[in-house]
């Protein structure tokens, strides 16, 4: 199955979601992500300062945005007033988000940005707010230019880390266009997989198999 990416023909200006940041920077080549694809990136600061924590400046996630912000490849921005009216009502009407996504889709809603989101609660509030699905972590890592430029072995690699050191959540419809590009066995460490446990339980007696045989 192929996958159909939101961003491949738009270039409209991106608001990235917290996870997103947390995905990228696991895949090693964030920066060449970002100052690739012709999409503007804008973070909330609201999204900055959820970075700004002991595992996240242990793991460099904090940073990754920092760099980033400070060569000018991504925008940190403050919510106006009637932005952090939007941010209060979906931070603390049920079912209430957090503050990242509330922040994103505060931004993306007031100033018709688009939203890139991977939570289900997030992405189907900012539906329900904008009437638009927001595009994935996914949809930036397999941006024809990404494939391109990081060539077939990098980009392996990239979606590859995503799901495994990110734990990167992806449309379950594109399962098993992913697995195809990381391999099965790539696969098998990924355990954030849509169907995860259903796609391995059936290979378990097949290892089985192997192992008797190879004893």
């Amino acid at each position: 199955m192929t996958y159909s990416n939101s961003l491949s023909d738009d270039t409209v200006p991106l608001v990235l979601d917290t996870s997103v940041l947390i995905n990228l920077h696991a895949t090693r080549c964030g920066v060449d992500i970002l100052t690739s694809i012709p999409n503007p990136i804008i973070v909330a600061n609201i999204v900055a300062g959820e970075l700004e924590n002991e595992t996240s400046r242990r793991n460099g996630e904090e940073a990754f945005l920092g760099a980033l912000s400070a060569a000018g490849h991504v925008l940190l921005l403050d919510l106006t007033d009637q932005e952090f009216e939007m941010f209060f009502e979906l931070t603390s009407i049920s079912p209430s988000l957090d503050d990242g996504e509330a922040a994103t889709i505060a931004l993306a809603s007031k100033r018709s940005l688009y939203p890139v989101i991977d939570e289900k609660r997030g992405r189907n509030r900012a539906n329900a707010n904008m009437g638009i699905d927001p595009a994935w972590s996914l949809d930036l890592i397999l941006h024809p230019v990404i494939a391109e430029s990081l060539g077939e072995e990098g980009h392996r690699e990239a979606v590859f880390r995503a799901l495994r050191d990110g734990r990167m959540r992806i449309p379950p419809e594109s399962t098993s266009h992913v697995v195809g590009i990381i391999g099965i066995e790539n696969a098998e460490y990924c355990t954030c997989l849509p169907g995860y446990k259903q796609l391995f339980s059936r290979r378990e007696p097949q290892k089985m198999q192997m192992n008797q045989l190879l004893i």
